[in-house]
């Protein structure tokens, strides 16, 4: 059996929206499983020479964490990875893995989890982002990467998916640097104040308005007092790219935990380019349309 999936870059938090909004952007990984060829895992492009080969890369682990829980026997497999989303730039490429994991894992064991539904009460079409997120532990990336679209991915597991606006232009501005997840989360304080808990429920309702029926309003609502600065200050060259698109009044926010910017181009007078940012050409700025689909499945 010779199986391939598709799954989309994400960008997790956009702002007031910590831990539950996620946006799936046209950015994808592919990978395919073999149960016919020699043993063995394989990878080209991003982080090619750095991902493990043994089947302890995220992929391997989904698919083995799934065998486990229906207690079914792994077979032997190929494992082949064609990777565009950047590793540790808060693009979703964990949640990317484990996501792939699953439904590969799905069409091999012929488990039927893999269907697009965001109903929790349909659990087979709601399987692949509930194991993924518990494999992974980022309902916020895993939600986006499963179904498309901007989703609101709610501590109690429930889904919601929207359709974003189709004029969202988001541009994301990758640097060098990287950092860890575990790192920038373990840096945020466990309390805040109350009234920076009141700006950022209200800006995360108004981010809704604002992603699937008014852009306009990305100006007002893309406002963060929750995680941003504490993120922003591992990465003293992208807290300063990050305030000259705020001075030239781009809607701008922390990709996830960072070190990765999503921008929102809001007119054609708007041109997010190495020289606006004053960044070497080593930093990749990526226009990136919203992606309405999750994951996709082929074969041969």
């Amino acid at each position: 059996m010779r199986v391939s999936v598709t799954v989309p870059a994400t960008s997790a938090n956009l702002g007031p929206g910590f831990d539950v909004f996620g946006l799936a952007l046209e950015l994808c990984n592919e990978v395919t499983i073999d149960t016919d060829e020699p043993p063995g895992v394989t990878w080209e492009g991003e982080g090619a020479d750095e991902l493990p080969t043994d089947g302890t890369d995220m992929v391997s682990a989904a698919i083995a964490s799934v065998a486990t829980s229906m207690e079914i026997s792994l077979p032997p497999f190929s494992l082949h990875g064609v990777n565009r989303i950047p590793l540790q730039r808060g693009l979703g490429s964990s949640s990317a893995a484990a996501v792939a994991g699953v439904v590969l894992a799905s069409r091999v064991f012929d488990l039927g989890i893999d269907g697009h539904s965001v109903e929790p009460a349909d659990r087979d079409s709601y399987s692949v982002f509930a194991n993924a997120a518990a494999i992974e532990g980022h309902p916020d990336n895993a939600a986006p990467a499963s179904f498309g679209g901007f989703t609101v991915a709610l501590s109690d597991g429930y889904v919601r998916r929207f359709d974003p606006h189709p004029a969202l232009r988001p541009v994301v501005v990758v640097p060098t640097a990287r950092v860890a997840t575990d790192e920038a989360r373990a840096a945020l304080s466990d309390t805040v104040a109350r009234a920076d808990a009141v700006f950022n429920a209200g800006h995360a309702a108004l981010m809704v308005e604002a992603l699937t029926r008014d852009p306009a309003l990305l100006r007002v609502a893309l406002h963060d007092r929750l995680h941003e600065d504490t993120r922003l200050a591992f990465v003293p060259e992208v807290a300063d790219v990050y305030a000259e698109l705020r001075r030239s009044n781009v809607p701008v926010c922390v990709s996830g935990a960072g070190p990765t910017l999503l921008a929102f181009v809001m007119d054609d007078s708007t041109d997010i380019t190495h020289e606006l940012l004053g960044v070497s050409s080593d930093w990749r700025i990526w226009p990136l349309a919203a992606r309405a689909e999750g994951f996709r499945v082929g074969h041969g």
